[in-house]
């Protein structure tokens, strides 16, 4: 197993699936961009529940980060060129959404302390 974060867009809608015992899941794509350009697609799943609303609460082409267990993957393309890929399941979701309340949530803390 490799723990790793990831981040990139999505690609397409994610989608809420269930399982055989009844169970949501949710599953996505992520388009990431690797240092030397290429494009490099996470298959994404999740099944925690805040991983789950996070990634349902989003559309296609959102950026998002990803923390969870990564399992490289190798496939062919159109042409039958040999591309690299990932598959995630999901552990945590960070969006530009949680940012953005994280710091406004500091900022408002900063304002409250007393000046001298």
């Amino acid at each position: 197993m490799i723990d790793g974060l990831i981040s990139g867009k999505l690609h397409g809608q994610p989608e809420q699936r269930t399982s055989r015992n009844e169970k949501p899941f949710a599953i996505a794509k992520v388009r990431a961009a690797s240092a030397s350009g290429d494009v490099l697609f996470a298959n994404c799943i999740a099944f925690a529940p805040d991983a789950v609303a996070a990634l349902l609460a989003l559309g296609d082409g959102d950026s998002i980060a990803l923390a969870g267990e990564l399992t490289p993957k190798a496939w062919a393309d159109r042409n039958g060129e040999a591309r690299a890929g990932l598959d995630v399941v999901v552990h945590a979701v960070l969006t530009t959404y949680h940012v953005q309340r994280k710091r406004r949530a500091v900022q408002q803390g900063q304002s409250d302390e007393p000046q001298d």
